[in-house]
């Protein structure tokens, strides 16, 4: 099967959706011929939409990510999304000899913004994440939650309308994810982004997302989705948000059982 990798362009009509995911494979060569990694994946993320992406460690969610992120291909299937992604990693990944403004200045620069404008730009995008004032800090001054909200501000300098995270805080302790969780999602409903968002935490997933996917593992396939009525504001702790979790993790525990994970 032919595969393709497309991206809508700018100003053209409105978009049906952020991301559409047609029958997608992905195999990579292994030591007993190709291993199929994932598997006749069919998933669409309306504008505006918040999804997340969920399944055991190696069921190929990242790299679903990276297929959209367009930092691969698939193996079959198409991939197509409104304009060019922008990525944000688990690993900050900012540049340590530029300050967080500067780091977010680079991010505009690579997008053809006027120097004269990136300044002013670069402070506004710092104020949305709530670090005022940080522009001049070096990020070996940065607390690592500090660090991620610098890494958001520049994911958002490119002014994608898709924003794809690859479990951005899991190496943040509780409190401090727990603060992010409520920034991300107000930056979310401010701006109205799509986001498509990798995690294993599923209470995370619930309290985040609008839609909640489950893939299945070796392969990964979508195994079942969940519509998330809770409304906003959402706390980890809520009885809403702990109730449908017990429900995500018992099928996810069936899933890992059906293929064999311990």
């Amino acid at each position: 099967m032919a595969t393709t990798l497309t991206q809508a362009a700018d100003g053209v009509g409105a978009a049906t959706h952020a991301a559409r995911i047609e029958h997608v494979s992905k195999s990579f060569p292994g030591p007993a011929g190709r291993q199929l990694v994932l598997d006749d994946i069919t998933l669409d993320v309306a504008p505006g939409e918040f999804v997340t992406l969920l399944g055991a460690s190696g069921c190929g969610k990242s790299t679903l990510l990276n297929l959209v992120a367009g930092l691969d291909r698939p193996t079959a299937g198409a991939i197509s999304t409104d304009g060019r992604p922008a990525l944000m990693f688990q690993e900050h990944a900012l540049f340590p000899w530029l300050t967080a403004g500067k780091n977010i200045e680079l991010a505009l620069k690579l997008r053809g913004v006027p120097k004269s404008e990136r300044r002013g730009r670069a402070e506004e995008l710092l104020e949305l994440v709530r670090l005022k004032g940080a522009h001049g800090k070096r990020v070996h001054e940065l607390s690592g939650g500090m660090r991620q909200r610098v890494a958001l501000a520049r994911a958002l300098a490119q002014e994608s309308k898709l924003l794809l995270m690859d479990e951005p805080f899991a190496a943040l302790d509780a409190i401090t994810r727990d603060v992010l969780h409520d920034e991300l999602t107000r930056i979310w409903r401010e701006t109205r982004l799509s986001v498509l968002f990798v995690t294993h935490n599923v209470r995370e997933a619930v309290r985040l997302a609008e839609r909640v996917v489950l893939l299945s593992s070796r392969p990964g396939r979508i195994a079942r989705e969940w519509t998330v009525g809770i409304p906003h504001p959402r706390r980890i702790e809520d009885t809403a948000v702990a109730e449908l979790s017990v429900a995500i993790t018992e099928e996810l525990r069936g899933e890992i059982r059906r293929h064999g994970q311990h």
